[in-house]
This record gives C-alpha cells, structure tokens and sequence, in this order.
C-alpha cells in the first residue's frame, strides 16, 4: 500500500508542474521535461481532448460498462497516452475506452503518459531510462516494452539493443500482459512473483487461472509448486473425456436443478444418461465460495 500511495503523490507533483503557467513546458529541451516525459501523470478528464483521427466510432457500452466495474474495483491498470497541445490542453494518443469508461465512473482525473509535440526521440529515450531502473515491477516494465512497440514502432530485436536484454527476456515480460488483470494487480502490488505469473501463462481459462492464484495467495505456494499445479491441470485437460450418452432433462429435473442453483447462489448443471442416472457438478470460483456451499449443503 505504501507503494501506491507514493506513486500518486508522485503523479500529482508531476501534474502540478503542467498547471504551473511560469513553467508552460512545450518542448523536450524545456525545463522540467525531464521531469514529465515517461512518467505517469495525474490529468483533469476535462483537459483531454479525444483524437479526432480515432479510427473506432462506435463503443460497446455493455463492454465498457464492464471496463468501468473493473476500473471501479482495481483503478486504471495501464495509464492512457496523451499529447500536449498547449497549455492546460491534451490530446488523446491512445486508451479512450479506459477514458470514457472513468467518465462513466464520475472520475475527475486519470493517470496518463505525457509526449510533449512530437518528439518521438524523447519519448523513446525516457521509456528506455524508465525500463532501466531497479524499483519497477514486472508488469510496469512490461507496459514500457509494449509502449515502445506501439507509439515508437520499434522490433523486439531493436528494443533488445536499446534496453540490452535478450529478445527472449523481453517477450516473456510481453506475455505478463496476457495474465487476467487481477493477476496483473497481485504481481504489480508483490503478492506473486514473475515466476508465478509465468507459470499461470500456461493456462489458458483466465477463469482457471484465478483458481490457482488464489491458491497460491492462500496456501503460500512456491513457484515449483504453483508450476506443479498447472502442468497437473494441463494433463487433466488432455485425457480423453468418455463419451456418455445423455438422454433429454424432464421438466421436473429442469425446475429440480434450479431450484439447487438458486439455493447454493451458484451454477448446477444436470446430466442424465440413457439409463436414468445422473450426475450433479456444482460450480464455485474459490475455495471460500466452496466452503460456504459444503456449510449450506450440510445446514
């Protein structure tokens, strides 16, 4: 917690020199540049004006209402990109539905990338001196070697010349992104290690994978134990599964099960085969929500 307390008191001294109109800063050689390039900044939503070249016109609002509820819970993962137009005034680069989501939310302030004009260079040059120091964590070094990728446009070959890590490093830090961004939060607050996200990679059910971190935070499990796990649950998914004839479910199995699923506040699901017997799996999403069913079957 004191890490992320540290990193917004940081973002708002940064935004503070924006607002400051003796130190308007319009270019990579200004004073205090230095200072804003490759940093995350808190910005007033309503100083952000959004690309007029964004090639999407139409938001899914079911999907970013979704975006919303996930911002709602774990904040604004990866900050947006803007350009400084002027003073007190961006332009959106990239990130309008992690934008217009925080809308949604009523938020005033958005943490952003600042690029002052053009100066790609400048650009290039802050995020490599950023990926280079001691106190990141994986995933933000990750988002570094993304952004390089996308607003710089370099290969993974060239980013291993100008950072001086192996190109295999740098995808495996690349492949963090993938992890269900709960996951992304636990690793960025030190709740798991690299070797645990890489290891979770291997699963492909972000559903699956939540399973398995929560065991991990529960049980303290190792990176050896947590790569047991997943390469366990990677040969139960490649046994062959024996096909079982099932017969349609009558009307009062149907009323039956559901009645079974909103009592246990969780999916049943019902099959019989061609003999009449049947099978009941019950779902749950952790072992506290297992627990909680075992109590209420046995009340």
């Amino acid at each position: 917690m004191a890490k992320a307390t540290k990193k917004q008191a940081l973002g708002r001294g940064l935004s503070a020199l924006l607002k400051d109109p003796s130190n308007d800063i319009n270019s990579a050689n200004d004073k205090n540049a230095d200072k804003i390039v490759g940093n995350v900044v808190d910005l007033n939503l309503d100083d952000i004006e959004m690309n007029p070249f964004q090639p999407r016109t139409s938001f899914n609002e079911e999907n970013l209402r979704e975006l919303a509820s996930s911002i709602k819970e774990l904040g604004v993962i990866q900050p947006i990109t803007v350009r400084k137009k002027g003073y007190g005034k961006f332009e959106l680069v990239s990130g309008e539905r992690r934008c217009r989501a925080s809308k949604l939310l009523g938020m005033s302030t958005i943490p952003a990338y600042v690029r002052i004009a053009n100066d790609q260079e400048s650009l290039e040059m802050a995020l490599v001196e950023n990926i280079q120091r001691q106190d990141l964590d994986p995933i933000e070094i990750a988002l570094s070697y993304q952004r390089l990728i996308e607003e710089i446009d370099l290969t993974q070959e060239q980013m291993s010349d100008r950072v001086g890590k192996s190109r295999s490093a740098i995808t495996n830090y690349l492949r963090l992104l993938k992890l269900d961004p709960i996951i992304q939060t636990g690793m960025r607050d030190g709740f798991i290690s690299m070797g645990h996200g890489r290891a979770l990679i291997a699963v492909e059910s972000l559903d699956k994978q939540l399973d398995i971190y929560q065991e991990i935070l529960s049980k303290g499990l190792s990176v050896r134990e947590t790569e047991a796990i997943v390469k366990a649950e990677k040969v139960v998914d490649t046994l062959p599964r024996k096909q079982v004839k099932t017969t349609p479910l009558s009307s009062d199995i149907i009323d039956a099960t559901k009645q079974l699923s909103d009592s246990l506040g969780t999916k049943v699901n019902t099959v019989v085969d061609a003999k009449g017997k049947g099978k009941l799996t019950i779902a749950f999403k952790s072992q506290k929500e297992l627990e909680r069913i075992i109590k209420q079957l046995n009340a």
